[in-house]
């Protein structure tokens, strides 16, 4: 049986879980999903643009390089200190904030563009924060998501967690929801016009089982269920399983790595007021 959902309650669990673990040395590896959407939403120099669950950066670091007028927000105080970081380090201004995607601190017709990069899809209330992302932006603006795609490598692997956890799932949307076409268009508000492209990141590691290695220290989901499962030998059975998942996507062909993960990228236009 599925327990009940409070949304404040899976929010602070949300920041628990991304603060496990070392979430930059993977966000990297998704950076170029960042470059992309940036190219397909055309975001140039001056747009002003919100960056919604921000994680460490990714979208908001080489946006701001484009000479965007950036704003960047994320629950997790953790990874906000760490895009924080790395901007100052560059030399950028970025506007960083905690913050909620389901109540977004911002004015109405606040942004150009609203974007988020594997991020505002683990909010709990999918429509709310989706409602957010339009609100905040003007009549003509762009909205632009990520999402992984259900079937893909990295969506079904919440699957492979999940089922081995000792307590039951909350009865609350998954992120993976948002891995379909249709699921997007009916989240947002309507009259959004939306582009939806299907896309590839390949993670390369020198074998299956370093990857596995590599994510359980690394990937702050993965920590939380190694920790939660790691008595009487349950973690070997769910490294099986995670093997048998991973090698179903492997790619090479000489014993690495090279798994491919595919992606959904879709970008709206409001209607022009």
């Amino acid at each position: 049986m599925l327990r009940p959902m409070d949304p404040a309650a899976f929010k602070e669990a949300q920041k628990t879980v991304w603060s496990l673990g070392e979430f930059a040395d993977i966000a990297h590896m998704i950076r170029p999903a960042s470059e992309t959407i940036l190219d397909k939403a055309g975001v140039t120099s001056g747009d002003k643009l919100l960056d919604v669950a921000c994680g460490t950066g990714n979208l908001a670091i080489p946006a701001a390089k484009r000479g965007a007028v950036v704003t960047a927000m994320d629950i997790t105080p953790k990874l906000v200190q760490l895009a924080s970081a790395e901007a100052a380090e560059a030399g950028l201004e970025i506007n960083f904030s905690e913050g909620d995607a389901e109540e977004l601190a911002y004015e109405d017709d606040s942004f150009d563009k609203t974007i988020s990069v594997f991020g505002m899809i683990f909010a709990p209330r999918h429509a709310v924060a989706a409602a957010e992302m339009a609100r905040v932006t003007r009549p003509g603006g762009t909205l632009a998501i990520t999402s992984w795609s259900k079937e893909g490598m990295n969506g079904s692997l919440f699957k492979v967690l999940t089922r081995h956890m000792p307590t039951p799932p909350v009865d609350a949307p998954n992120p993976t929801d948002w891995g379909t076409v249709e699921y997007i268009a009916e989240q947002f508000p309507d009259g959004i016009d939306w582009s939806v492209t299907r896309e590839i990141i390949t993670f390369r590691a020198p074998s299956v089982d370093e990857w596995i290695d590599f994510n359980e220290v690394k990937l702050g989901p993965m920590v939380l269920a190694k920790a939660a499962l790691s008595g009487e030998g349950k973690w070997d059975i769910v490294r099986e399983d995670l093997k048998n998942h991973y090698e179903s996507f492997n790619v090479a062909t000489d014993g690495s790595f090279a798994g491919e993960a595919e992606y959904l990228l879709a970008v709206g236009k409001l209607p022009d007021a």
